[in-house]
């Protein structure tokens, strides 16, 4: 799998279970918004696939707090923030455009509280209108090159008023990112000068989800990069570096999210490498 862009990179794709081999008939590119996109958009992507007959990968995700506008063939979906992980049987041949919004970046364009779409897949056209349906058909075939310029475009022409609370609320998720020091939804509203009920409630209305359980997608996206990094790290150890109290709670959250427990990620991790040497 190929991971270039149209531009600058923004920077390696985290949350997939098994990372794709390079030149396994994949190819994942990611690019930037325009600057006046910025304060909505984290970026675009497409994934294309062409595969031999009887090949039926099934990549499996745990996706960010965001919300994405997809498009696939002639359709336009939006899929909100899930949950739980994500995983799609792939065969034949296809390609898929998406806008991955920033984490409170759709709120704006929905007017509405975006738990509305949390665990939801919905056609665009419920919030862009039949024109975005329009948008889908004329990207068909393609090059993407041509394509992202198009949904740029589309966008450009529909973008909000800024609103300060998204702004703020951004910087928030990307502070749980980015500093593993915070373990609790309080540590992180005092940052923010809300109370905790009040910083749930917007997290809830404009991103989708709880606090809460952004600071725990978060630790085990960084889990998921160490074990890919390393499968023979000491997973207790990590536990303890990601900031769980103990073993048994880093267990329960890993699988959870993942579905196994760390130790047999690792072995799904070494057997996935063994097949692609």
């Amino acid at each position: 799998m190929t991971d270039t862009t149209l531009g600058k990179a923004p920077g390696p794709a985290r949350g997939l279970f098994v990372p794709l081999v390079a030149g396994s008939n994949f190819d994942h590119r990611r690019w930037w918004p325009a600057p006046e996109l910025r304060p909505f958009v984290q970026h675009f992507w497409t994934v294309a696939w062409k595969l031999a007959p009887g090949d039926r990968p099934r990549p499996e995700t745990l996706p960010h707090p965001a919300v994405h506008l997809v498009f696939e063939g002639s359709e336009a979906r939006l899929a909100g923030v899930t949950r739980g992980c994500f995983t799609r049987t792939l065969e034949d041949s296809g390609r898929v455009v998406g806008v991955k919004f920033r984490p409170a970046g759709f709120y704006p364009f929905l007017n509405a509280p975006v738990w509305r779409l949390t665990d939801r897949t919905v056609p665009a056209s419920e919030v862009f209108g039949e024109a975005v349906n329009e948008l889908a058909r004329s990207i068909v075939g393609l090059d993407v090159e041509l394509a992202g310029p198009r949904i740029e475009a589309f966008l450009r022409a529909r973008l909000p008023p800024v609103d300060p609370v998204v702004d703020a609320l951004n910087r928030a998720v990307e502070t749980l990112r980015d500093d593993r020091e915070i373990l609790q939804v309080e540590d992180i509203a005092e940052r923010q000068g809300l109370g905790a009920r009040q910083l749930q409630r917007l997290f809830r209305r404009y991103v989708g989800v709880h606090p809460k359980w952004v600071i725990q997608r978060y630790r085990l996206h960084e889990a998921l990069a160490r074990l890919q990094s390393d499968s023979a790290l000491d997973w207790p150890d990590l536990a303890l570096e990601l900031g769980y109290a103990d073993q048994a709670h880093f267990i329960r959250d890993f699988k959870g999210m993942v579905g196994v427990s760390p130790g047999a990620y690792v072995k799904r991790l070494r057997k996935a490498a063994s097949a692609g040497s």
